[in-house]
């Protein structure tokens, strides 16, 4: 028997459970379909757990610099199965709120399972058949296993299966010098493990400004992270003392034997059992699922929200993807995708906060430019919390003196760069910021100085 419903949302990840919200408000009858956690990515695996884990090692680190703040905290060691139970606490937490939230929303029922599409109106959840005339898709990504030699005769983890550690890592190997590996990589080496991170390209973040990336590098090699870059050729064997990376580097060895390896070196969407073929969903070589400027796909009546579309691979893009559908079906209000400004953050510690444009795309684009920094070391807020480390650096357009973007590593820098966001999306003339007066003393109250020092971008 085929249950009817007006909307189905396959996915209860940051998406998903707000527009089933916005949906039944509306007095639509929606099913959710959700085959594991609720919360998704951001929830189970993603920003929760880890930044509750990037807290805990903050704390170890700050603890055993207790001498830089005037007192002593004797011998930091870290017990990791403690630290997993406070991440556990706070991720069941908010799921429990999430599923809680959906279970008791009138008009909405939840099905637990997986979903495959029969038709492009019908998806089977088991051996139950639900039709609707609008089918959402919220069902997220995962870490990417790309062919690399010795791959299958080795037990990796990701950056799911790092989460369920309780016993440190001896010797931790990250492989992939971006975002998921780097917060990884510092938060082992602050709860005390050795950690290498293996990179193949020349620098880490490559998408980042140079600059950016050697300031990065420092903050890490400070820490006694050790740092192989260039490493062609990445392969895995078995060792008796854990599992042996091999590299090809420029200097070095050329094997690094870990306890523990991190594979860090991408996502991929969780597309490929959906069944997209029996609705003709389009998607790319990649398998994510090719998307309009209002995130509908090739098919009508399906959309495709989150980290699956390819548009985005945040949790904010994710909960924008939901904005904007709701604002162009119940609001009659026009909302697109390509409207939004890129912003994300690196947690490391200290923070790396961007938005819009870099200095290198800024370039490439011709435009005339104007642009400002300013070292950490001058700013007063970095020296009384003891740590310089980082930089700001903002990019103006010469003719309109509106923001094009910024960057901004150092304390606070995560929360300091939406100053300029908001300026981006006012598009605000730098004048604004530079005659605004900010409270002292903070990070925030250099914006203005490093405005008013812009100059051209030769």
């Amino acid at each position: 028997m085929t249950q009817r419903f007006d909307a189905i949302i396959v996915g209860a990840g940051q998406a998903g459970p707000a527009l089933a919200g916005r949906l039944t408000a509306a007095g639509r009858k929606v099913a959710v379909v959700e085959r594991h956690l609720f919360g998704g990515t951001c929830v189970n695996t993603g920003c929760t757990p880890t930044k509750t884990m990037v807290a805990s090692a903050q704390a170890a680190h700050l603890a055993r610099r207790g001498e830089d703040f005037g007192f002593s905290a004797g011998n930091v060691a870290v017990d990791l199965a403690r630290v997993k139970a406070r991440k556990d606490g706070v991720v069941s937490n908010s799921r429990r709120g999430i599923e809680g939230w959906l279970g008791g929303m009138d008009g909405c029922t939840v099905f637990r399972g997986h979903a495959r599409f029969t038709s492009p109106t019908t998806i089977s959840v088991g051996e139950q058949l639900l039709e609707a005339p609008q089918i959402f898709l919220n069902v997220g990504g995962r870490a990417a296993f790309p062919p690399m030699p010795g791959l299958d005769k080795v037990e990796v983890l990701t950056n799911t299966g790092i989460l369920g550690l309780d016993v440190l890592p001896r010797h931790l190997v990250v492989v992939g010098g971006s975002y998921i590996g780097l917060e990884f990589g510092q938060m082992f080496r602050r709860f005390g493990c050795e950690v290498t991170i293996v990179e193949k390209g020349s620098r880490l973040i490559g998408r980042e400004d140079e600059d950016v990336s050697k300031a990065v590098e420092g903050i890490l090699l400070n820490e006694g992270i050790k740092l192989r870059l260039d490493a062609e050729c990445i392969h895995f064997a078995p060792h008796p003392d854990g599992i042996a990376v091999g590299v090809d580097c420029t200097s070095g060895e050329r094997e690094v034997i870990g306890s523990h390896v991190l594979l860090a070196v991408g996502r991929r969407p969780n597309t490929d059992d959906l069944g997209l073929e029996a609705a003709g969903v389009a998607v790319d070589p990649r398998g994510y699922i090719i998307v309009d400027d209002q995130l509908r796909t090739n098919v009508p009546g399906i959309w495709a929200l989150g980290d699956c579309n390819g548009r985005g691979a945040f949790t904010h893009t994710a909960y924008n993807d939901f904005e904007i559908v709701a604002a162009n079906l119940l609001d009659d209000d026009p909302r697109r995708v390509s409207d939004r400004t890129e912003c994300y953050a690196l947690y490391i510690d200290p923070p790396l906060g961007r938005v819009g444009m870099s200095e290198k795309a800024v370039r490439a684009s011709g435009r005339k430019a104007l642009i400002g920094m300013r070292p950490m070391t001058r700013v007063s807020r970095a020296i009384e919390k003891g740590d310089t480390q980082g930089f700001i650096k903002i990019l103006v357009d010469a003719k309109t003196q509106q923001f094009l973007g910024a960057s901004i590593l150092g304390v606070g820098g995560d929360e300091v760069v939406h100053g300029i966001l908001d300026l981006i999306y006012a598009k605000a003339p730098a004048s604004v910021l530079q005659r605004s007066v900010p409270i002292h003393p903070n990070v925030s109250e250099l914006l203005p100085t490093v405005v008013g020092e812009l100059k051209p971008l030769e």
